[in-house]
Formats: structure tokens, C-alpha cells, sequence
């Protein structure tokens, strides 16, 4: 027996065992680094998943701005002359008591119709604005649309009722431009 073949075989023997211990580092190692790969790749679906939402909640959140800016333009659009017509609103008062004043004399018909022409006039503009008069009288009171400055007894009317109107209120298309001001039933 040579020692140095004894000692080539316990070599030997030290080798394979060693490679065991390094394959199976090995496939412990891969499986380790696969279970990290795996929780990494789940952990950047989870990422993109929370990305998604957040970009689908995104562009819901602009679709409804989008709506809502689109709703205040058209809503800007429709009362934009407003200030206009409220400013305007105690000249059709005083055109139309002076026309109420004229008619009383017969002297003045010329003026009345020259003043009857303007007010017609400008009637006209309003209404093509969407302006229109509220006829309350005999209307039930309410406070949405009338401004009570005096409750009177009355036996044509039921109580609540409008029974005069002092100055006349007025709609721009759908909404309560000014409201009328009016005497109530008692």
C-alpha cells in the first residue's frame, strides 16, 4: 500500500463530500434566490396594481372636473348678462310708470307713444335675453318669488294670497332675478 494513494483517496472522498455540501448549498442558494425573485416580482405586480388605481382614480377625478367646469361655463354663459339686465331693471320701472303717468293726460299722447315705442323696445332686448316679467297677483304668496311689504284685509282673496304688486319681480330664464314686491291677504 502506498500512503500517497491512501492519502488521494481520503482526498477524494474530502472532495465529494465537500461537493455535496456545495450542491446542496447550491440548491438551497437557487431556491432562496427564487423565493426572493418570486417576492419581488409579487411585490412589484402589487406596485403596479396600486399605480393603475391610482391612475384610473386619476381620470375619473378629471372627467369629473372636465363635467363640472363644462356644467359652470354653460351655467356663466346662460346668466352672464344678469348684472346687465338687474341694472336696467329701474329704468323699465320708471319707462313704465312714465307711460302710466301719460296715459292719465290725453294732452301728451305723442310722448306716450314716442316712450311706449322706447319701453317696447327695450322690452323686447330683455326678453330675447330670457328676462320675463312674474305675474303675482292672486298668486300664492311665496317667498322665493315675493317680497311682502304690507298684509291687507282683503275680501276678494283668501289669506296668503298676492293682492298688489308694488314693483314687479322678474325670472332671468329659470332663476329669481328680483323678486316681485307685493301686498298680501290677510
Amino acid at each position: 500500500m502506498n500512503p500517497s494513494n491512501d492519502n488521494v483517496n481520503v482526498s477524494n472522498d474530502d472532495n465529494l463530500e465537500a461537493e455535496e455540501v456545495n450542491s446542496t448549498d447550491a440548491g438551497e442558494g437557487a431556491a432562496s434566490a427564487q423565493s426572493a425573485v418570486s417576492a419581488e416580482l409579487e411585490q412589484l405586480r402589487n406596485e403596479v396594481q396600486e399605480h393603475q388605481q391610482r391612475f384610473l382614480r386619476s381620470q375619473a377625478d378629471f372627467d369629473n372636473f372636465r363635467r363640472r367646469t363644462q356644467k359652470e361655463k354653460e351655467e356663466l354663459g346662460k346668466y352672464a348678462s344678469a348684472k346687465l339686465i338687474t341694472e336696467l331693471l329701474p329704468v323699465v320701472d320708471n319707462l313704465d310708470r312714465a307711460l302710466a303717468a301719460v296715459k292719465e293726460n290725453a294732452e301728451a299722447e305723442s310722448f306716450s307713444k314716442g316712450v311706449d315705442m322706447i319701453f317696447r323696445q327695450l322690452e323686447g332686448i330683455l326678453s330675447a335675453e330670457g328676462l320675463t316679467p312674474m305675474n303675482s297677483v292672486g298668486q300664492p304668496f311665496n317667498p322665493e318669488y315675493h317680497q311682502a311689504i304690507m298684509q291687507v284685509e282683503s275680501d276678494e282673496y283668501e289669506e296668503g294670497i298676492v293682492v298688489e304688486e308694488v314693483q314687479k319681480g322678474y325670472l332671468l330664464k329659470d332663476k329669481v332675478l328680483r323678486p316681485a314686491m307685493v301686498k298680501v291677504s290677510g
